[in-house]
């Protein structure tokens, strides 16, 4: 009776992982896909809200972009905690609920400095997507956490591929119409999360709150107490100080370099998303397995700083097309990097390590918006050495070539025991 007990208990478990995983899935692709749909008009939203030129426009958009991430990398960590603290789930809705209140802001704005408070409010409870990690690392174990990350970079693709085409025929109706289609999806996500997003950290796992690790510098430092982070979080830093290149001028470039419309902006990035979605949901999960984590890893950075040298020399819009297709491989990158990252912390710890990744993520965003607007507007503008859109690429490539070879020579490949079964008793519990 005891043993029936026992497998049922497993059975609920299994039953709540997953129901966790579908709907913190959701929670991201509504938070996404609301993302993406704004992305196709802000350089003609910019310009009609200013009234200047698409240079100047892209360096309004950049000081956006940092102010967003300023914030969240102040409050990252705060957040983080306090889901180690408090559990997973009121962090998410509360950081949902506010960026449904942001986009109506955006949305009404009559000035520039509206949309600017917008973004302040946006960056300070911006913690959905470290949330959503530490969500996903509670409900996964060593042998599938890469791959439930991957739903990470799945939620991402679909986003961009529905936000982004969404958003380009929205616009149509106008710059503002897309703000206020994020608006209601981040508001149907929010009602979706209250009714049916389950809890992940169990009592047992919360720790007591401290306000020296709830900062930016404080969660970093607690990093250093887990063997072999901070050279994952050197990769991870500078990995994305390439890979934010595409938020920051991907719309600028295609509509100065291609003059593509907003529709056909919102559609390569559609594309852009498609690639990356194919491969977390069906090459990721098959290559983990043979190659494990390490070696994915490093073919995922390979093809992403080949992939931006690509777009660099992309001088016919037809030609991004081809990049994507050819360098789609690039989603390998971030799930397994995470895996490796979360590996190495206790589950009490979890929301903070996602917090202090968030955190080399917001600085990341702090310096990229005005770095790569700011190339864009020196290479394009009246006073330009050499007129070159592609420039902000160029310099992304090289961050990520770096990642790649930071990778290689300083992060250690996982120890496997050579007898490890993964089909245990206890794995049916988590998904």
């Amino acid at each position: 009776m005891t043993s029936l007990r026992g497998a049922d208990a497993i059975m609920i478990e299994a039953k709540t992982a997953r129901r966790g995983l579908a709907l913190v899935f959701t929670t991201l692709l509504l938070d996404i896909t609301g993302i993406g749909i704004i992305m196709p008009v802000l350089p003609t939203y910019l310009r009609e809200l200013t009234g200047v030129s698409v240079s100047e426009a892209a360096i309004e958009g950049g000081w956006l972009f940092f102010v967003y991430a300023a914030m969240q990398f102040l409050f990252a960590p705060l957040m983080g905690n306090l889901s180690d603290r408090f559990g997973r789930r009121p962090i998410l809705l509360a950081s949902v609920l506010t960026f449904a209140i942001d986009n109506l802001i955006c949305a009404v704005a009559w000035s520039y400095s509206i949309l600017f408070i917008g973004r302040v409010l946006a960056g300070i409870s911006g913690a959905s997507y470290s949330t959503a990690s530490a969500f996903i690392a509670d409900v996964s174990t060593d042998e599938n956490r890469s791959k439930n990350f991957g739903l990470l970079g799945i939620a991402f693709g679909i986003g961009f591929i529905i936000g982004p085409v969404l958003g380009g025929l929205l616009g149509t109706f106008g710059p503002r119409v897309p703000f206020w289609g994020a608006a209601l999806l981040a508001l149907i996500n929010f009602i979706v999360g209250w009714f049916f997003l389950p809890e992940t950290l169990e009592q047992h796992h919360r720790r007591r709150f401290e306000w020296r690790r709830a900062n930016p510098l404080g969660a970093l430092r607690q990093m250093r107490n887990y063997h072999g982070i901070g050279w994952i979080g050197l990769v991870f830093f500078l990995m994305t100080l390439g890979h934010m290149m595409y938020p920051a001028v991907w719309s600028f470039i295609c509509s100065y370099r291609y003059g593509w419309s907003e529709q056909q902006i919102g559609f390569s990035l559609g594309v852009f998303g498609l690639g990356g979605a194919l491969v977390m949901g069906f090459v990721l999960p098959r290559v983990i397995p043979r190659l494990g984590e390490w070696r994915t890893a490093a073919i995922g950075l390979a093809f992403t700083a080949l992939a931006a040298f690509g777009y660099a020399a992309a001088w016919k819009g037809w030609m991004i097309y081809a990049v994507i297709v050819v360098t789609c491989l690039e989603a390998l990158a971030d799930p397994p990097l995470r895996s490796l990252a979360a590996a190495k912390v206790p589950p009490s710890a979890q929301g903070e390590l996602q917090g202090a990744m968030t955190s080399l993520f917001s600085i990341t965003s702090i310096i990229t918006p005005l770095l790569y607007t700011g190339i864009f507007a020196w290479f394009t503008g009246p006073s330009a050495p050499v007129v070159f859109g592609g420039a902000p690429f160029v310099l992304g490539g090289v961050f990520m070539t770096l990642a790649l070879v930071a990778f290689i020579l300083k992060v250690e490949k996982p120890v496997v025991p050579r007898n490890v079964t993964t089909a245990t008793a206890n794995d049916g519990a988590r998904v």
